[in-house]
């Protein structure tokens, strides 16, 4: 079980002598013009647990909704209307990558994501993927190959289904063991399986969070965990805690009707707080 006694084992601490250097640098490749949103979503969440820097690699309609909302974002501009072609300073600066959400499935999005796969599995920097890189990836015969170890993927039921279409737990375990990535398969009790066959069940979450965007959250949530130095298990089992965490306090407060996605970013603290302070 993903609870609050077995993430405490799991936690890392900020050092009196460090710098923004030393938690962590995350590529979010997210959004397009006709989804901005998303980018948003992704990138607010990579910016509130802890990860150092943040950029944000998306055209310029997501970037400017990105600074107007989190002015800490830093920004590579994508030419055109989707994601199209590679950071120009490289991959080699990253710590992780978060990629998927609001992307879309034109023609050079699908071109750009293989190249962006293949760069991180060569410059062997774990990888995030989420909504519509793991829907690009289920029309791919030979997808698993493009996965960097050490990678988690984020699906809900319906992307699983289109990347395995016998979406069993053993059909799950044999993909993470073949590919030496975590999934965490969202959910009701959403469940993490590892690469050496277990699986954790989370305990927090509710109905509330069945809206638009919760997923984005989640997947800057986690990216951003990873960069900050989080091994991918340890990375996916907090991430969807506190994810789920958040929406609870939310629920506590507002019911499960009134509140939005976007309202998980800035309620992402109790859950750390609860976590970091054994009083709680």
């Amino acid at each position: 079980m993903i609870d609050v006694e077995s993430l405490r084992a799991r936690l890392l601490h900020r050092e009196n002598d460090s710098h923004k250097g030393d938690y962590g640098h995350l590529l979010v490749v997210a959004g397009c013009q006709s989804m901005p949103g998303a980018a948003v979503l992704t990138t607010g969440a990579a910016l509130h647990c802890g990860c150092g820097l943040v950029t944000l690699h998306s055209t310029d309609r997501a970037l400017q909704a990105v600074v107007n909302a989190f002015p800490s974002a830093m920004l590579s501009e994508n030419p055109g209307a989707h994601f199209s072609v590679l950071p120009q300073a490289g991959i080699d600066r990253y710590d992780a990558i978060a990629v998927g959400p609001g992307l879309g499935k034109a023609a050079e999005t699908r071109a750009a994501l293989i190249g962006l796969l293949e760069a991180a599995r060569e410059k062997s920097v774990p990888t995030v993927l989420d909504a519509d890189a793991l829907n690009i990836l289920s029309e791919l015969p030979d997808w698993q190959d493009l996965v960097p170890e050490g990678s988690i993927l984020t699906p809900h039921l319906g992307e699983l289904r289109r990347l395995l279409p016998k979406a069993t737990d053993v059909a799950v375990a044999e993909l993470c063991g073949r590919t030496g990535a975590v999934l965490v398969m969202k959910g009701w009790h959403t469940r993490v399986f590892t690469p050496d066959g277990n699986c954790f069940v989370n305990t927090t979450g509710n109905p509330g969070l069945a809206k638009g965007g919760s997923g984005d959250v989640l997947t800057g949530l986690i990216g951003g965990l990873l960069a900050r130095g989080y091994p991918p298990v340890d990375a996916a089992c907090l991430g969807v805690w506190l994810h789920g965490y958040a929406g609870d306090c939310l629920t506590r407060e507002r019911t499960a009707e009134a509140w939005s996605s976007r309202d998980l970013i800035d309620y992402l603290h109790p859950g750390f707080k609860k976590l970091y302070d054994e009083n709680e």
